[in-house]
């Protein structure tokens, strides 16, 4: 249920009408707008009249049911869209950010190399993974703790906030310089993960599941807003279909929806989606035309000796050139960079 609470109304009546919830046992998640103040309550109010609601508290407007699981997610709770700060780095409503580097750390003159030149062609955060999900379990891993090392000395060196994928919880300690955690597919429903990520404050890039619904979607980032963390990031990386010409299925009305949905950002991930590099380009058009806040755009000093995902890495000089393409879109649609 929404509470939607009349314009000017005091703070001390606000706090008041929470604390009243709160003592009937309630969670309340508070949205200040420009205009309005909106309650969501949180909890059974199958018990609670709305015209009783209304006609008892006078700073309250009117009052409304909402049938969506999530809450703190949900843009009825909050109908002002959330902007991310990463390190001065805005990401959601009014700007587009590009997030870019190798699918994973190397070595360091790779990442450095890499680092310098996407953030000269307009990049704004550096990716790179230093563990890594991989099918096969012959498959390259990542170098872990020696890859996050690297990914900080890249940032010593460019400036570029990071972002980096956390495997398993256990190794959070790792992760206290990194700027944004990110949370891959294959861990989207380990929910005692996102239970953890939820109690820091650090921005979260929760990417959608291999064959997850939108609801599901955004119920794993309750999770994590629900224990205190509203700093997430929403990525849609394409979908496990009957499609086997491109490894995944990139679902754009995804996007769109998403942005009527929840008033969190929401990036694409080109890379993941198609799995070819010539299709980055043109996808990346199309998240933009969506509405996307941003991309997530793998990125390789040499893709064809990549140890991880090179057939969807663009090389740096491509990376370049569809910057330029971006950012001359970008500032057709009005936003910043």
């Amino acid at each position: 249920m929404i509470l939607r609470l009349k314009a000017n109304s005091a703070e001390n009546e606000i706090k008041e009408l929470a604390e009243r919830l709160h003592s009937l046992g309630f969670r309340t998640n508070i949205s200040t707008g420009a205009h309005q103040t909106i309650i969501g309550l949180i909890g059974d109010t199958s018990k609670i009249d709305t015209d009783t609601l209304v006609a008892l508290n006078p700073i309250v407007e009117d009052a409304k049911r909402i049938s969506e699981p999530f809450k703190a997610a949900n843009r009825k709770f909050h109908p002002e869209s959330t902007v991310v700060d990463v390190n001065g780095v805005k990401i959601g409503e009014g700007w587009f950010h590009v997030i870019s580097g190798p699918c994973s750390v190397e070595s360091e003159e790779q990442i450095i190399k890499v680092a310098k030149s996407v953030k000269e062609s307009g990049a704004t955060l550096l990716r790179g993974g230093a563990f890594k999900p991989r099918t096969s379990p012959y498959s390259f891993q990542g170098l872990h703790g020696e890859g996050i090392r690297l990914l900080l000395e890249a940032k010593k060196e460019t400036g570029l906030p990071i972002v980096t994928e956390i495997m398993d919880i256990s190794t959070i300690d790792l992760f206290e310089d990194v700027d944004v955690i990110q949370v891959g597919a294959r861990n989207m429903q380990n929910f005692e993960m996102l239970k953890e990520l939820g109690k820091c404050k650090k921005p979260i890039l929760l990417k959608r599941g291999l064959a997850n619904t939108i609801e599901e979607f955004l119920m794993s980032a309750e999770y994590i807003m629900a224990g205190g963390n509203s700093n997430v990031i929403l990525c849609e990386r394409g979908v496990r279909t009957f499609e086997t010409m491109t490894r995944n299925t990139l679902d754009l009305a995804a996007v769109a929806l998403l942005k009527q949905l929840t008033h969190l950002p929401v990036v694409v991930d080109p890379s993941h989606a198609a799995g070819i590099r010539s299709l980055v380009a043109p996808l990346s058009r199309a998240a933009l035309a969506v509405g996307a806040d941003g991309l997530m755009i793998e990125s390789h000093n040499d893709p064809a000796k990549a140890l991880c995902d090179g057939a969807q890495s663009l090389d740096l000089d491509m990376f370049r050139d569809l910057m330029v393409d971006i950012r001359n879109r970008v500032a057709f649609e009005g936003k910043k960079m």
